[in-house]
């Protein structure tokens, strides 16, 4: 399980952060918290890939194995970012309601299963 711990390691601090502030806020959150989520959620997702892609020695390349988990984690990570943004600004403006959480856990639920599954087929089929 090293991926889980690296992912809690580095996420747990804003995390924590976000937890304590709403806590401190009476259960409604300040502009830290979330903005620090948010904001590391997309410097892991745009600026680590880059260095990762940079860093490949001069004629050195890599290659994705397993193409469909992969692109199941690039849909489900655009499907968050697009019913997060009709969620705050659209359905329920600055605000999170129970439903729009259920949602977004259903959606981790469907993606760690769905994953899972074609990761399982993957290793079955040997690809």
């Amino acid at each position: 399980m090293p991926t889980f711990n690296a992912a809690a390691g580095s996420s747990a601090p804003e995390i924590l952060l976000s937890i304590v502030e709403v806590v401190a806020n009476s259960m409604n959150s300040g502009t830290l918290g979330p903005s620090t989520i948010v904001g590391s959620a997309a410097f892991n997702l745009m600026i680590i890939t880059a260095v990762c892609i940079i860093c490949l020695p001069a004629g050195e390349t890599r290659t994705i194995k397993q193409k469909n988990v992969f692109l199941t984690t690039a849909a489900y990570s655009i499907l968050a970012y697009v019913l997060l943004l009709v969620f705050v600004l659209l359905w329920t403006p600055e605000v999170v309601t129970i439903a729009e959480s259920v949602i977004l856990v259903i959606c981790l639920v469907l993606l760690i299963v769905q994953a899972y599954v074609i990761d399982k087929k993957c290793e079955s089929t040997g690809q």
